[in-house]
């Protein structure tokens, strides 16, 4: 071994041994008759003192250190004259009497340091050099927690990790597949999984109850912060349940979790169905941090000549506790906001309650301060808090209105990333229309079933059945979802029908699942959870990139390795993808 302790666990109670250190230079002090060099490692920093007085050749060649330098030192650990008590080996620092460079190195293009000059496309090219700095390890090892204890949970609950194939079938729902060409079937194409959900219900078919695996997927679709061309998920099947036991199951698993990766005990997950959630809060994955609830405002605030009340189809408000104070510039900063192409609203109004009683509206010259005053009533509003109104399109209303709630949320400091509101959303609508192609898409994935209790309404009213599904919903982020499966043929065969799939088409893309349905398929489901997003929430990041060893940009591209990039000619011929050209 190259060192006999690392740079983060040597203390006082180690004074006057011999020690052997290995690391990566982080600065480097010449103040004369003494050069100070701090040595780093993934577990800390160390202090080296080299004495010009007792090696004056060894003390040359410290300051011939650069950045980044590896070096392997051995001396005395000694008692620090200035102490530093921002490290855990701030009270000593090693007297070295031996100093090898291992390796040099190039001045690194940004500091390795917590708060580093480097900007997110720089130091992505330079990956190797900023998994080096502190809070991207630190977020790497808080992602092996997880996983860790992810896998110890689901073990002490009978399940087995198995893993499933990466090159698979396309099939047309869902997002676009990541596709790979078979050089061995000429004109034929894999698809990378976007979830192995086909296979884990197989396996329950398979006689193997209750399955996991911490799995790669592939989307190709457009990236955000919280998303990635390939991502993590924790996906899980049980059989021989019913949604309670799910629901039950993973509840327990993500108290699990927040208690020992940090120290944070949940409540029970309260539960919302869907139509509740986008009443309420104009989203299927509300932030419950806060309030702030949707109220209908139409029967107070139409037939009084204000127009663009009285023409709009829903007229919407939220009353915000305490922010009365808001200025004109305030309030007109708002409604910028909410007219920004992004959110989408026409305007807003609002109301203050002033603490004498009165209530100042910006339509005052349309509303008494009685019709006000029945506003507030239903609104709950009290003195000193703030009314803010949107009207228009029902959807689009509720839309912008949620996302006027989450921009006030934040500036009220409501949406604190050390408090955790965790909420099960439920009931979700088993299809919705797209008018753009004319027919029905599942809300989720086709293999969801129907509630029992809506089964009647799949030949009539289709729009109208639920699914039974569910979402976990934490802080405003959906962290995963699920459903009850259809385990039976005739019902996966109506199923892809109302998705517009003709017989020889649902064959052809899932006639394998049909066969296993033929031979004892269990009542099952499951759920997915994003684990990239997960770790983001335990880290108290907006980004999952900062969780990811080595993430693609917005683009999709790995600007370190240069990926995706062209491939040479001859193997484009060899997959069947260029005509070879005759000599």
């Amino acid at each position: 071994m190259l060192r006999t302790h690392n740079c983060g666990e040597i203390r006082i109670e180690n004074l006057n041994e011999k020690v052997t250190l290995s690391g990566w230079v982080q600065k480097s002090r010449d103040l004369g008759g003494l050069t100070f060099v701090d040595l780093r490692d993934r577990y800390g920093i160390t202090q080296l003192t080299f004495n010009m007085d007792e090696n004056a050749d060894l003390c040359k060649q410290a300051r011939g250190l650069g950045r980044e330098f590896v070096i392997q030192v051995i001396g005395i650990v000694i008692e620090r004259s200035s102490k530093n008590k921002n490290i855990p080996t701030g009270e000593i620092e090693i007297l070295v009497d031996k100093l090898h460079v291992l390796n040099s190195s190039k001045t690194p293009p940004f500091t390795i340091e917590d708060e580093t000059d480097g900007g997110e496309e720089l130091r992505m090219k330079y990956r190797y050099l900023d998994l080096r700095r502190k809070p991207v390890q630190q977020g790497l090892f808080l992602r092996h927690k997880l996983a860790k204890e992810v896998r110890n949970y689901l073990d002490s609950k009978d399940f087995i990790e198995v893993e499933t194939p990466v090159l698979i079938k396309s099939t047309p729902e869902g997002a676009r597949d990541f596709v790979v060409p078979s050089r061995m079937n000429a004109g034929q194409f894999y698809a990378l999984p976007q979830s192995p959900q086909t296979f884990k219900q197989l396996l329950m078919v398979g006689g193997f109850d209750r399955y996991f695996q911490l799995v790669k997927c592939f989307r190709d679709e457009d990236l955000r912060a919280d998303r990635q061309p390939e991502f993590t998920q924790i996906d899980c099947e049980m059989a021989f349940v019913e949604q309670e036991d799910i629901l039950s199951t993973f509840e327990q698993m993500m108290r699990h979790l927040f208690k020992a990766v940090l120290d944070v005990k949940l409540n029970e997950f309260p539960r919302m169905d869907y139509a509740d959630a986008m009443r309420l809060y104009g989203s299927d994955k509300p932030d419950i941090r806060f309030g702030m609830p949707f109220v209908e405002l139409n029967d107070v605030t139409q037939n009084k000549g204000f127009q663009i009340f009285d023409d709009a189809e829903l007229v919407l408000g939220i009353c915000a506790k305490g922010a009365a104070e808001y200025t004109r510039k305030q309030l007109d900063a708002l409604t910028d906001y909410v007219k920004r192409p992004q959110v989408g609203a026409i305007g807003l109004v609002y109301a203050k309650m002033n603490e004498d009683g009165s209530i100042k509206s910006s339509v005052d010259k349309f509303y008494t301060q009685e019709d006000l005053t029945v506003w507030a009533e239903k609104m709950g509003a009290e003195k000193g808090d703030l009314i803010l109104i949107i009207s228009g399109d029902k959807h689009k209303s509720r839309s912008a209105m949620s996302e006027l709630r989450l921009h006030l949320g934040s500036q009220l400091g409501l949406r604190s990333k050390n408090k955790f509101a965790p909420l099960w959303v439920t009931d979700f609508p088993l299809l919705e229309w797209d008018e753009e192609t004319k027919r029905f898409h599942a809300m989720h994935h086709p293999f969801t079933s129907p509630k029992t209790e809506d089964l009647g309404l799949i030949e009539t009213e289709p729009g109208k059945v639920r699914a039974n599904a569910y979402d976990m919903v934490i802080n405003g982020v959906e962290v995963g979802g699920g459903s009850i499966r259809i385990h039976n043929k005739e019902l996966q065969n109506k199923m892809l029908s109302l998705l517009g799939f003709s017989q020889e088409e649902a064959r052809a893309q899932f006639g394998f699942l049909m066969d296993a349905f033929e031979y004892g398929a269990p009542p099952h489901g499951g759920i997915a959870l994003g684990f990239d997003r997960m770790c983001s929430l335990f880290g108290g990041s907006d980004s999952i990139r900062d969780y990811i060893a080595f993430p693609k940009n917005n683009s999709g591209r790995d600007v370190m390795i240069d990926a995706p990039a062209p491939i040479a000619k001859e193997q484009l011929v060899e997959l069947g993808l260029e005509v070879k050209i005759q000599s």
